[in-house]
């Protein structure tokens, strides 16, 4: 075992988590960049795109939701998309620096009729070279099973919140359905992309327990997904108090220190941040993001917002080939810290 493995860990306490993020904002920072650098090159951020490939009339009744067919948000309800127009956008995103490229489906589970083209979008978005990221809803493991041969990277299930604050958001599905199709995919051979919401109402005990769900997995989910709730006229939460900022900033670190070989993404909300609160959570230990001008439903910066941002903070797009293996990563990121300690250790923006 090598000197960082002893932060992977798998056995996180309430009470250590809720002392993390009560720590002072500049301690707890502090902390999560050092656990950040062990694992990752600090100024690269892993770019994905998302798609939704079936818009609508989903039969979930999450509060949060646009999609949801419970509630009036005047979303237009869409069909399944041809697998052709699917590959035409992922080739866009691949030409516009995505490496991976993510497919969402307004379904509680996929249908039946509808699952062979699935299939047949994944196999054709990975002959591009992209990594292939889908979230379908609750699966069957014949379902799993096939998306896994079918060459699937990576599937997307967000645990959302809290067990204990879950049935205030979520009535038509269990917390243990959830936990069971990320069992699925990791029995499947398949990575795990899940994480959750913020600024829904919850208490900080509530995203205590959040990340606990997913770090004291028996193995880290290889993505998380942090979102900052985007409030939709018509859903039951678009009145909700806004997070404050700090606050959110504080969920990316404490992410960050107890899943330190994830990629933790800034997803959702992106949009209502300004630069400075998006420098920060990159600083917090945050290095993946979704690239493109829309999240499924919701508004996202403009793609080239998001490049001049970069080159303003020095930061670059992770090489699709930095992501294949966590052996090879490793050693590269060895190699990167031994770099950093022979030469300067912070990156000099004003050469990139």
């Amino acid at each position: 075992m090598n000197n960082t493995d002893s932060l992977v860990r798998s056995d996180w306490t309430l009470d250590e988590v809720e002392q993390l993020f009560t720590l002072p904002f500049s301690d707890l920072m502090f902390r999560a960049q050092q656990v950040h650098r062990q694992y990752f090159d600090p100024n690269r951020v892993q770019v994905s795109t998302l798609l939704s490939i079936k818009t609508g009339a989903c039969p979930e009744d999450c509060k949060y939701c646009p999609q949801s067919g419970h509630y009036n948000t005047g979303l237009d309800k869409e069909k399944l998309m041809q697998v052709q127009k699917v590959l035409e956008e992922a080739e866009l995103a691949k030409k516009a620096g995505a490496t991976r490229f993510c497919m969402g489906a307004a379904w509680k589970n996929p249908p039946a009729k509808d699952f062979p083209y699935v299939l047949k979008m994944v196999e054709g978005v990975k002959q591009l070279g992209l990594e292939t990221c889908m979230t379908l809803g609750k699966l069957t493991q014949e379902q799993t099973q096939a998306l896994a041969e079918a060459g699937l990277d990576y599937y997307n299930h967000n645990l959302d919140t809290s067990p204990e604050f879950y049935g205030s958001i979520i009535t038509t599905r269990t917390y243990s359905d959830r936990l069971k199709t990320l069992s699925y995919v990791r029995d499947a051979g398949m990575k795990i992309c899940s994480g959750g919401i913020v600024g829904m109402g919850e208490t900080i005990r509530d995203r205590a327990n959040l990340l606990i769900q997913l770090a004291n997995l028996p193995e880290h989910p290889e993505s998380v997904p942090i979102n900052m709730l985007v409030k939709v006229e018509g859903t039951p939460l678009d009145h909700v108090e806004d997070i404050d900022p700090f606050d959110f900033v504080r969920c990316i670190a404490v992410a960050r220190i107890m899943m330190p070989k994830s990629h933790v993404r800034l997803s959702a909300g992106r949009e209502n941040m300004n630069e400075e609160m998006q420098a920060l959570t990159f600083l917090a230990g945050a290095n993946s993001i979704f690239y493109g001008e829309r999240l499924l439903t919701t508004p996202n910066p403009e793609a080239q917002k998001d490049m001049q941002l970069f080159k303003r903070l020095g930061i670059k797009p992770e090489e699709r080939e930095e992501c294949q293996s966590e052996a090879e990563q490793e050693v590269r990121l060895q190699e990167q810290i031994q770099a950093q300690q022979d030469s300067e250790f912070f990156y000099n923006a004003a050469q990139a």
